[in-house]
């Protein structure tokens, strides 16, 4: 029972459901007091016990009737019809009807595996695939080209090698007897394959997934299909998600540090030194503060709904983040992205200022106007955007003012290197007052720049 748990929490994190080590044990006291008969009870405790939203539900219940449904061997078909078959009832049997049946002479030297499939006993076959599905690792295939190798390894492991001697005994001295063995050995071939399929749907989905994940971090935001959009914005969701969890929780607590020897000794003067009161050595952090300016004009509008998605976790990550979004003019979006969801959000902020054509030196002057005042010795400015700015004035003189009034300033470009400088790109000259310019043309290079920034603080 615990290995088949153990393989059925591999195979429902593969599905998407997580399962931490205690939800797992949990999961396992749950089903040593429910037991294994009733699949309805055992399909209801483990639900309980390991889905935490609806979507896992569903995606535990599905994986649940994969994972117990066991492929049957097809039932060996009657060669004769019917009205050939059907024998008068008082009369017995032929004695090479009884051998064929196995209860015969013939079958007595034969190996468990021929006797098992002459006999036509579903349990002891299905248990007996089972078995050898766990000595054959079948939890262990990745990839649907090894569905051969677990299919020739499950074979083996339930004795395919006495059974081929058994045959080739059998057809020389009952022809009828290897034929009908022959047959079996098709069908259980038959039952192997589904059941490698099933371990393929159930244990290999996750790195499929992880396959596809890895492929699609690392495509040009600029360049995802429409089909892929979705994804990556699932994608866009787990980095955000990550960044949450590891930085919101460190953030929270103050590390205790080094010891101070110097303030100890102090403070336990009155004991004569015994250090019965520790004095700790604490790091000074400043408190952390972001503004960021998001272009979401129309070259860039569909990286801008991955920018935006990931501000919006800055807003659950950083306790001060002010966030500004422009076209040909800047507007303040701080407030949408606290108090709506992502989709939301990105919504009312692209269908207020996005979409237009880009106009970097009239954004920054609406920033210097109107919101210069924010910026602090701790502000963390972050841009993003492709610097271009359709041949007008880029104003980078309000650029190096925002620089020095800053901690730092992070511009994060979509594009490649290669096309910074040519046509109407100016950034060239927007980087000289940048303390860090990355390309972040993929997912990855995203969560790897702003992960960075956030541990800054940290």
């Amino acid at each position: 029972m615990r290995e088949n748990l153990h393989r059925f929490f591999r195979a429902a994190r593969g599905a998407g459901v997580h399962v931490s080590p205690a939800e797992s044990i949990d999961a396992m006291r749950a089903v040593a007091q429910v037991g294994l008969t009733d699949r309805t009870i055992l399909r209801d405790a483990l639900l309980l016990t390991l889905a935490k939203s609806q979507d896992e539900k569903l995606a535990l219940g599905d994986c649940f009737d994969l994972f117990f449904s066991q492929p049957e061997p097809p039932q060996e078909q009657p060669q004769a019809s019917k009205d050939d078959a059907s024998q008068d009832a008082d009369q017995p049997p032929s004695s090479g009807s009884a051998s064929e049946a196995g209860g015969g002479q013939p079958t007595e030297g034969l190996g468990p595996l021929a006797q098992m499939l002459l006999s036509q006993d579903r349990n002891a076959i299905q248990a007996a695939i089972a078995s050898a599905s766990g000595a054959a690792s079948l939890s262990d295939i990745r990839y649907s080209t090894q569905r051969g190798i677990f299919s020739s390894r499950i074979l083996d492991a339930m004795g395919l090698q006495r059974l081929r001697d058994d045959l080739d005994e059998l057809t020389a001295n009952n022809p009828a007897l290897a034929e009908r063995l022959r047959a079996a050995l098709d069908g259980l071939r038959e039952a192997v394959r589904d059941t490698v399929s099933q371990g393929l749907a159930l244990y290999a989905r996750e790195e499929a997934e992880n396959l596809r994940n890895e492929i699609l971090r690392n495509a040009p935001l600029a360049r995802i299909e429409r089909r892929q959009v979705a994804e990556m914005r699932a994608l866009i969701r787990q980095i955000a998600r990550r960044l949450r969890e590891r930085y919101s929780k460190p953030r929270k607590r103050q590390r205790r540090g080094h010891l101070d020897v110097r303030r100890t000794l102090r403070r336990n003067a009155a004991w004569g030194g015994v250090p019965f009161l520790t004095a700790w050595k604490r790091k000074h952090r400043d408190r952390p503060k972001i503004v960021a300016l998001c272009d979401v004009s129309g070259s860039v509008a569909q990286v801008s709904d991955f920018f935006l998605l990931l501000i919006h976790s800055l807003h659950e990550v950083v306790d001060d983040v002010r966030s500004f979004a422009f076209s040909s003019h800047l507007i303040e979006v701080s407030e949408i992205l606290e108090k709506k969801s992502p989709e939301e959000a990105m919504a009312e902020i692209m269908s207020t200022v996005g979409f237009g054509s880009s106009d970097y030196g009239s954004s920054l002057v609406d920033f210097e106007r109107d919101f210069m005042s924010t910026l602090t010795p701790q502000t963390t400015v972050i841009v993003l955007g492709d610097a271009r700015s359709n041949n007008l004035d880029p104003r980078a003189d309000i650029l190096r003012r925002i620089s020095e009034r800053s901690k730092r300033l992070v511009w994060l470009n979509p594009e490649g290197r290669l096309a910074w400088g040519f046509g109407d790109s100016e950034m060239p000259r927007y980087a000289t007052f940048c303390s860090v310019v990355r390309q972040c043309a993929t997912a990855q290079q995203l969560e790897r720049a702003v992960s960075d920034i956030v541990a800054i603080y940290q």
